[in-house]
């Protein structure tokens, strides 16, 4: 089998997730810069096989679509064009900062430890992974 490839972008960073090759486990990966994520997804996809990618679809409380939909809408054009033999899942992203957030506290990390914005990132990019593979 190969992996499935969580993103949740944002302006600034990406943060990526992604599963072991059974599609069992999700695990944060890393965040990357989104001015430097294509080419960061063409290295990884070089040593990894992929068969999906995911891609948080941030929503309003009344499920209309967000004001930072307007940015991801070409960077899904894009993900599509370089990479068109994989797939793209878009999966319902409200409340995963939050959630990611609460994770670290869970887990005792330290005030200034949970000020790392790229960290929520990389735990929210884990938790639309951990949705998608929990409902697929």
């Amino acid at each position: 089998m190969s992996r499935i490839l969580a993103l949740d972008y944002g302006e600034k960073r990406i943060g990526v997730a992604v599963t072991d090759e059974m599609q069992i486990i999700a695990s944060g990966l890393t965040t990357v810069p989104t001015d430097e994520i294509f080419e960061f997804l063409k290295k990884y996809l070089q040593n990894e096989k992929v068969e999906l990618f995911l891609v948080g679809e941030p929503k309003q409380m009344n499920n209309t679509a967000s004001e930072s939909e307007k940015f991801i809408t070409p960077f899904l054009s894009k993900l599509a064009k370089m990479f068109s033999d994989i797939p793209i899942k878009r999966v319902d992203e409200r409340f995963t900062s939050k959630m990611a957030f609460q994770t670290m506290i869970d887990s005792g990390l330290k005030k200034k430890q949970r000020q790392n914005k790229a960290l929520i990132d990389e735990i929210s990019a884990t938790i639309i992974l951990q949705s998608y593979l929990y409902n697929k």
